[in-house]
């Protein structure tokens, strides 16, 4: 198991779980980001462990810094402009930070001989689904600039192990939720306003099944792929194996909070009311169970039950 583990997108929301689950097991980390958030910075007066290293990852003379100043053994591979919304609000910054910047994480690897990176990537990449459940070699044919994106760093990561042995292990999660998530979507929206005692409907989209993971069950997913001694696959699916409605994530969240005003319709979901999802389902998990010996702990129910409470708790302490 490497012991100097780089993560990049450290500041972000996932990347920031990834970074506490290392360093609260006893590893050295580097997390890496364009800037710090307070979060991430508090960690430093906690963990002599840690060091923070701001660094743009599509300039490629500072993450080649990084990597001379640090030493990293391995990489974990948050940092990205995250969602179907977002990436194609901004698909040339997209493009450089989403592959120009795995590229050069790519090279300052290969530079300094660094052999493994756990790359986060997504079920975007497959674009529409074509069963209810699909296994790591359904057809990738994105449908969004962001699945496209993302596709282009496995493949990215591919040539590189072909040609220079660096190993790129991609974790293919999919919604992932839990507390403080960063973007306006399902379940949140639905549990801000049961919270908050106000109304919520979401106009279309009640009847989208699609695999839902709590974040603690991405991390978990995430270090038992770095961890592994030796891979068979480059992909694994970290996610629960099942697809519930978003319809059920609203009667969840209704049967949790008692008086919640949550509601959906059917109709075709619309990321950020203006682009349509790809089809979506479940996950198939069992490659990630029999290789990595991922078994997630929350099911929807257990997720958003918990996703509530700690809720509840911020709240009372605020």
């Amino acid at each position: 198991m490497a012991e100097r583990i780089l993560v990049t997108g450290a500041s972000g929301w996932l990347g920031l779980g990834i970074v506490k689950a290392l360093l609260a097991r006893g590893d050295e980390v580097i997390g890496l980001d364009i800037h710090m958030s307070p979060q991430l910075s508090a960690l430093r007066q906690h963990y002599p462990r840690f060091a923070s290293v701001e660094a743009d990852l599509g300039e490629w003379s500072q993450v080649m810094e990084a990597f001379r100043k640090h030493e990293p053994q391995a990489v974990v591979h948050a940092a990205a402009i995250v969602g179907v919304v977002h990436a194609a609000d901004i698909p040339v910054k997209a493009m450089r930070v989403n592959v120009e910047g795995s590229v050069n994480l790519f090279e300052a690897m290969r530079f300094h001989d660094v052999k493994r990176v756990v790359n986060i990537s997504t079920e975007e990449t497959y674009g529409d689904f074509t069963a209810h459940i699909i296994d790591e070699t359904h057809p990738q044919k994105p449908t969004s600039v962001y699945g496209l994106t993302k596709l282009a760093a496995e493949h990215y990561g591919r040539i590189y192990a072909d040609r220079y042995g660096i190993e790129c292990i991609n974790t293919r999660t999919c919604w992932v939720y839990g507390p403080d998530l960063p973007r306006v979507r399902v379940p949140k929206v639905f549990i801000d306003a049961a919270l908050a005692g106000q109304s919520y409907h979401l106009k279309a989209g009640g009847d989208l099944a699609v695999d839902q993971v709590y974040i603690d069950d991405t991390v978990a997913g995430v270090l038992l792929a770095l961890d592994k001694p030796k891979h068979r696959f480059d992909a694994y699916h970290i996610a629960t194996g099942q697809a519930p409605s978003i319809d059920d994530v609203a009667r969840i969240v209704r049967e949790l909070v008692p008086g919640a005003d949550v509601s959906t319709s059917p109709g075709w979901y619309l990321h950020g009311d203006k682009f349509p999802t790809a089809k979506k389902g479940a996950l198939d998990i069992s490659r990630a169970r029999k290789e990595l010996g991922y078994a997630p702990k929350y099911d929807l129910r257990k997720g958003i039950e918990h996703t509530l409470n700690l809720a509840r708790e911020a709240l009372r302490s605020a």
